[in-house]
């Protein structure tokens, strides 16, 4: 594990979701579905986002800026540094014949690094709206739906082999269609190393922590005991979404949010 004060090259909106661009430094890629741990500023804990772009120099991160962690990141200038380890877990495995990439809402973080790798095979994205859909020009080969309509009820009857990321109502719907299907799994991950036991999942009858025996895992399962941290009780709104869809902000992710990220883009001394 190494960890690494890394240089901001570049912040911008796609859509809902914030891409931040940082210099490599030493830390290397890693296989894509591995994930990296980033100090937010001002926050006690890091937060694990998935390698999004993998350019010469490079590592880029793709996330939905929806909590104090996330936003603070998003927030995040040209010039300014941040630290990071990685890369932690277990990621896609590559030696795949007939690859089909299936994505849901911020799910397709990994996409761009893994189509990358994989050498553009097709893809098959969902996202709520249009806007959230802007993100699907990060990956080519893409087919996109939109709410109503979920990346499971387009799947193909004979898909190959699936490598899927989404909110985990798809992943279940997947591993149930596509058993064999390689699902990059979410949980609350406090450390990355397998310390706090808080990101741990059944899998198969018994429990693994997807730190470390993920977050990439084949098999059904069932999502993680501390889900509630990551999407909190439930309410008539979207907290955890459906097959394509990614999950609803939380209520203080409000417009002024972003408009305080974008002016802090234009005006670093804020």
């Amino acid at each position: 594990m190494q960890r690494e004060p890394l240089r901001v090259v570049a912040n911008e909106l796609i859509g809902p979701y914030a891409l931040v661009r940082l210099e490599r430094g030493p830390l290397k890629a890693g296989t894509p579905g591995q994930f990296f741990m980033l100090e937010a500023p001002g926050r006690v804990l890091p937060r694990a986002f998935s390698l999004s772009l993998a350019p010469a120099g490079e590592l880029g991160f793709l996330f939905e800026p929806v909590g104090p962690g996330s936003r603070a990141i998003a927030a995040l200038t040209p010039g300014e540094a941040i630290h990071v380890a990685g890369p932690f877990g277990n990621g896609f495995d590559l030696t795949v014949e007939r690859p089909l990439l299936v994505g849901g809402g911020i799910g397709v973080a990994p996409f761009p690094y893994l189509s990358e790798r994989l050498a553009a095979p097709p893809a098959l994205l969902g996202f709520r709206s249009a806007a959230h859909a802007e993100v699907a020009a990060l990956i080519p080969n893409a087919e996109v739906v939109l709410d109503p309509t979920f990346v499971t009820d387009v799947l193909p009857d004979d898909p190959g082999d699936v490598l899927a990321c989404g909110p985990e109502p798809m992943l279940d719907t997947v591993a149930r269609l596509v058993p064999d299907a390689q699902l990059a799994r979410e949980a609350p991950m406090a450390c990355g190393y397998g310390a706090c036991y808080g990101c741990v999942v059944p899998v198969n009858g018994s429990y693994k922590r997807l730190c470390i025996e993920g977050p990439v895992v084949r098999g059904e399962t069932h999502g993680s005991p501390t889900s509630p941290l990551l999407h909190g009780a439930p309410t008539q709104d979207r907290t955890s979404a459906p097959a394509g869809l990614s999950p609803a902000p939380p209520a203080d992710a409000s417009v002024a949010d972003d408009e305080e990220i974008r002016r802090r883009r234009q005006d670093p001394l804020r």
